[in-house]
């Protein structure tokens, strides 16, 4: 159970007024006058009002100062009036400035040093150090106090802001990745279901072929999908029948993928030199997404051009490239920066810290090259020229 803050600040009031009271008692053993009705009804002003101390700390830190110093001035013992003032300057330093917190405990201590100076036999420099000492010590306390809850609603601030930026870079690259897996299979399916309809009666050995290059995509495009929905779902790297997740796809595949975009009716010659090793999967993945979307781009924007696919292998680092002899549409969107795609294509490079151009080339057509280090080392060097 949640206890309000007003509920502690009327338990605190109530307690320093008994306390009060009970301490009221002993005044005539210390050498005080009793007290009376009049006594106790500046006890209860000292005391009773620092249950409002939160919801106006000003007013009630005036209304219990002046009511010490009545309760001072008709000498009573002034101890008994000290509870309310010091929770007061400690409520003050907790929740407004500092310049207003430091002058209510100058406030506190000239009224404790006025209590000194109008009793007799009070020796003054002990007054004094006791007034400043305790308004001190109470206005630190609270000013700890402020600035550590400035602290703490600051560290909220930043981990709210940190977990929104990590749910936007988290949801960009859902998009990326959905993109990918979409318009790729999708670019290829619907080439293929074109040629399917338009040589279904003439050449029904075409169709067959166009409709089973459209069965194996739309397949690899489901197991994709799946294997997305797993990832996002947090499930084990297994299915439900136990057997394991098919791997993410990488370098290995790109022969597949050629096979599929030359089924779509785009020539594709795919030429690797060095030699092949196993790299991190994220590098994999990112050079296969943007040789996937450059691919997707002629299939869908340079249909009657012939692509060229390259890979290389270096030794801190691999090159990757798709050329292309078309014109047109991909030009046009790179000029102007759109597409999601391209956007992707950059975005998926900066994070592996390689480099990636994309633009026409001077004899004509359209190419895309991608620099991705190897390791973190050549990363952080920068190894990304070739050697």
């Amino acid at each position: 159970m949640r206890i309000r803050p007003l509920a502690v600040d009327v338990l605190i009031a109530g307690v320093l007024t008994t306390v009060a009271v009970l301490l009221g008692q002993e005044s005539v053993k210390q050498g005080w006058i009793e007290l009376d009705p009049v006594g106790y009804l500046l006890v209860a002003l000292v005391s009773l009002p620092v249950a409002a101390r939160s919801k106006a700390p000003l007013a009630v830190l005036l209304v219990v100062d002046l009511a010490w110093f009545g309760y001072v001035t008709a000498g009573y013992w002034p101890v008994v009036g000290t509870f309310g003032p010091m929770l007061c300057v400690y409520t003050i330093a907790a929740l407004r400035p500092p310049r207003t917190s430091l002058a209510c405990a100058a406030l506190m201590a000239a009224l404790w040093i006025y209590a000194g100076a109008i009793t007799e036999g009070s020796s003054m420099p002990s007054v004094v150090g006791q007034a400043v000492g305790f308004s001190l010590v109470l206005w630190r306390f609270g000013y700890v106090a402020r600035r550590s809850a400035e602290l703490a609603r600051q560290l909220k601030r930043e981990q709210d802001e940190r977990a929104r930026r990590e749910v936007a870079e988290e949801r960009g690259r859902i998009a990326r990745e959905l993109h990918d897996v979409v318009a790729h299979h999708m670019s290829v399916i619907s080439v293929q279901a074109g040629l399917a309809t338009f040589v279904f009666g003439s050449d029904p050995a075409t169709a067959r072929a166009a409709l089973g290059t459209i069965a194996g995509t739309s397949g690899e495009a489901l197991e994709e999908l799946r294997r997305m929905l797993r990832v996002l779902r947090a499930e084990d790297a297994e299915h439900d029948d136990g057997t394991p997740a098919a791997p993410m796809p990488g370098l290995s595949r790109l022969d597949e993928m050629v096979e599929r975009v030359r089924g779509g009716g785009v020539p594709v010659e795919l030429r690797v030199t060095g030699t092949p090793r196993p790299l991190a999967p994220g590098v994999e993945l990112c050079a296969y997404r943007v040789v996937q979307e450059a691919l997707t781009n002629v299939l869908k924007h340079a249909r009657g051009a012939a692509a060229t696919v390259e890979l290389a292998y270096r030794r801190r680092h691999i090159e990757v490239s798709v050329t292309n002899d078309g014109e047109g549409v991909i030009q046009d969107r790179v000029r102007t920066g759109s597409g999601h795609g391209l956007i992707g294509m950059r975005e998926r490079a900066k994070l592996y810290g390689g480099a990636i151009s994309i633009g026409p080339l001077s004899e004509g057509g359209f190419a895309v090259r991608l620099t991705l280090p190897t390791s973190a080392q050549a990363a952080a060097r920068g190894d990304d020229a070739t050697e």
